[in-house]
């Protein structure tokens, strides 16, 4: 999203903002943004001087969380979590489900947030890959808490795992490795 200083910054904003009245240790959060503590802590400064967080110090850590009472906390919020929220989100709805071996988003979001030029408009939903064997029913009810916190539709689809590490004849699989995917939960290879 071209309105952020970088990408570093609006994943740091979403591990905060996904769940804001939450502390985060400036060591979560440089791994929830993919990026090194130095690079963490000089940006979450900017976003304290900014007033869109907040720092507390206990003994050598720092706790962040968001600001709430921030005039322009609500417009961030909504702009963070549609563009770089989904992968927090996701996660964190979907950590918990039983038979859940892998969760991965495909589709034209992943490719904007790799940098992969698409044509046409911004993506209007986040296709969901679920790896493994849950129950389909927890999964459309886990998909729709997601969609009212990401305020985006949010399409999920159940496979085994095998059908990642052999997609066989089956097209659907064929394609979305072949595409950007954005790694949630697990780990495929």
């Amino acid at each position: 999203m071209p309105l952020f200083r970088s990408n570093t910054q609006g994943r740091l904003l979403a591990a905060i903002l996904v769940n804001p009245t939450a502390e985060h240790s400036m060591t979560e959060l440089a791994a929830a943004s993919e990026t090194s503590l130095p690079t963490a802590l000089r940006e979450i400064d900017r976003a304290r001087l900014a007033g869109l967080v907040t720092v507390r110090r206990v003994g050598n850590t720092r706790l962040v969380r968001a600001n709430v009472h921030h005039p322009l906390y609500e417009p961030v919020s909504q702009l963070v979590l549609a563009t770089y929220g989904p992968p927090a989100v996701l996660r964190e709805e979907f950590a918990a489900i039983e038979g859940v071996e892998a969760l991965l988003i495909f589709g034209s979001w992943a490719a904007r947030y790799h940098g992969t030029p698409t044509p046409g408009r911004a993506p209007n939903d986040i296709d969901v890959l679920v790896l493994g064997s849950p129950e389909r029913s927890l999964i459309r009810e886990v998909a729709e808490g997601a969609e009212r916190r990401i305020r985006m539709p949010v399409q999920a689809t159940i496979r085994p795992l095998s059908k990642w590490r052999d997609p066989g004849g089956d097209p659907f699989m064929t394609e979305i490795t072949s595409r950007p995917i954005v790694c949630v939960l697990g780990e495929v290879t």
